[in-house]
C-alpha cells in the first residue's frame, strides 16, 4: 500500500496502481540498515575533523549560513530535510530563474551556474558538500545507497514510471552517482539508472556501488 504523501500529489491526477508503489525488499534489509549507521558513523566522525575548515571558507567566501537545508521527497514520498554544506550564494533560488535548465525533464542542471561560489564549486566536485547528509542516513531518512531525493516541484509533475522511484530510501550515491554524475541531463535516463538498481539490489550490490563511489571522487569523474 503506498503511503498517504503520494496519495494526496496523485490522486485526481493519474491512475495509480497501488502494485507500483510497493516499498522495495531493501527497505526490510538489516544489513542495509546496518551499513547505513555504521557508514554514517564513519561519515560523522569525517565531518566533525573537516567541519571547522569548511565552515571558515564558506564563511570568507560569501555571507550566509553554512549549512543549506531543503525540503525533499523519501521513501514512499515522505518528506524531510536534507543537510548539505551551502555551495551557493544566499539568496539562490531567488536568482534560479536567471539561470537556463540544461538538462532535459525534471531536473535542474547548469554546469556554469554562476550562483555557485568558489568555495562551493570545491566542495561539489570533491562531493564534500554532501558529507552533513550522514546525519539524514544515520536518523533513517536517507540509506547511503539509493535514489536522488527530489524536490516537490519536481513531483509535482511525476507520472507513476517516475514515482517508481522512490520505492527505495534516497542516498547519498547510486546507480546515477557512478555512470556519469552530474554528465548526466537526461531525468528519463536517471529514472532508468534508479529502476535498475532496484531491479539488480543485493546487500553486496551495495558495497560494489559505495566502491565505485571512492573511484568516482577520488577520480573527479563527471563532477560540476
Amino acid at each position: 500500500m503506498y503511503h498517504t504523501p503520494i496519495r494526496s500529489i496523485v490522486q485526481g491526477t493519474y491512475k495509480v496502481w497501488e502494485s507500483e508503489f510497493t516499498p522495495h525488499s531493501s527497505v526490510q534489509s538489516k544489513f542495509k540498515r546496518t551499513l547505513d549507521i555504521v557508514g554514517s558513523l564513519v561519515g560523522l566522525l569525517i565531518l566533525a575533523i573537516v567541519f571547522l575548515p569548511i565552515a571558515i571558507a564558506i564563511k570568507i567566501d560569501n555571507p550566509g549560513p553554512i549549512f543549506f537545508t531543503q525540503e525533499r521527497y523519501g521513501l514512499q514520498g515522505s518528506t524531510f530535510q536534507i543537510w548539505k554544506f551551502r555551495s551557493m550564494v544566499s539568496d539562490a533560488e531567488k536568482l534560479k530563474s536567471q539561470v537556463n535548465n540544461e538538462a532535459d525533464g525534471l531536473i535542474f542542471k547548469n554546469t556554469n551556474d554562476f550562483r555557485i561560489t568558489k568555495v562551493g564549486r570545491f566542495l561539489r566536485s570533491t562531493s564534500l558538500d554532501e558529507l552533513p547528509q550522514f546525519w539524514n542516513v544515520l536518523v533513517g531518512e536517507m540509506s547511503l545507497v539509493g535514489t536522488r531525493p527530489p524536490t516537490h516541484d519536481e513531483v509535482i509533475k511525476y507520472t507513476p514510471r517516475h514515482w517508481q522511484r522512490l520505492n527505495v530510501k534516497p542516498g547519498l550515491t547510486g546507480e546515477w552517482q557512478v555512470n556519469g554524475r552530474s554528465q548526466v541531463k537526461d531525468f528519463e535516463q536517471i529514472v532508468d539508472l534508479d529502476l535498475r538498481y532496484q531491479k539488480n539490489w543485493h546487500p553486496l550490490y551495495d558495497l560494489m556501488l559505495i566502491g565505485k563511489t571512492f573511484s568516482v571522487i577520488f577520480g573527479r569523474i563527471g563532477a560540476c
